[in-house]
């Protein structure tokens, strides 16, 4: 389900376009036919990875990357998603790639999600929500967290240390459950603690998700999306 979603994604994705290709095990199938497609086709894009996962797989597919300060535009980003709610709010940060990921979708004049129908939620907060912080003082940013939205909030390990982001950064989990009614004003509110680097709510961003189901794929618009 989740390669042909991946693959129903590219469907967006024209000759000439400016890419930016995201992080994950869905959007993986979307990167692995856009390489395809170059190959095959001759489609004819620039890709602006997110992470550097995703640079090493695009080039190994053939992908030509380009870094995004050096475009003057970027058409559409095709990511997956954690959770995503009925009025198209993201939680992202799953795969540590959050700060990347956000810079990448709000530079963009479209975002793509590709999902499978798990992520599909009424309220967000399930999944935990991922924040970004500086490992300065990282635990007093953690309880400041706890604090601030009255949960548990755990530094994401990686073995015996924390796992560090591709920017040299911890993630923060908050186990918030699915109370998570005003995304907005709580990414606001955490990106006023002053260790929190990026918050993994996408508010506003999501234009479309191609969403896999056991029945085939579904193509979920937004009502007030670009596309």
């Amino acid at each position: 389900m989740k390669r042909q979603a991946g693959i129903a994604a590219c469907d967006f994705v024209k000759s000439g376009m400016n890419v930016g290709l995201g992080t994950g095990s869905t959007v993986k199938y979307t990167i692995l036919e856009l390489g395809k497609r170059i190959r095959d086709d001759g489609l004819n894009i620039i890709g602006v990875p997110t992470s550097i996962e995703t640079e090493e797989l695009a080039k190994k597919v053939g992908i030509p990357l380009a870094d995004l300060d050096s475009l003057s535009h970027l058409d559409v980003v095709i990511d997956g998603a954690d959770e995503y709610d009925s009025n198209f709010e993201l939680i992202k940060g799953g795969g540590a790639a959050l700060l990347r990921e956000k810079i990448v979708a709000q530079a963009s004049k479209a975002m793509v999600v590709v999902a499978d129908e798990r992520k599909r939620v009424d309220v967000l907060g399930t999944f935990p929500l991922p924040i970004e912080v500086t490992p300065f003082c990282h635990e007093t940013t953690r309880k400041s967290i706890e604090s601030l939205l009255r949960v548990r909030a755990l530094v994401r390990m990686n073995g015996d240390g924390p796992l560090l982001t591709d920017n040299g950064n911890y993630i923060v989990d908050a186990h918030c459950g699915p109370t998570i009614l005003r995304p907005r004003d709580v990414e606001q509110q955490l990106l006023h603690l002053a260790g929190v680097v990026q918050v993994g709510i996408f508010s506003g961003m999501c234009d479309v998700v191609v969403l896999a189901t056991p029945a085939g794929v579904e193509v979920v618009r937004n009502p007030s999306g670009r596309l």
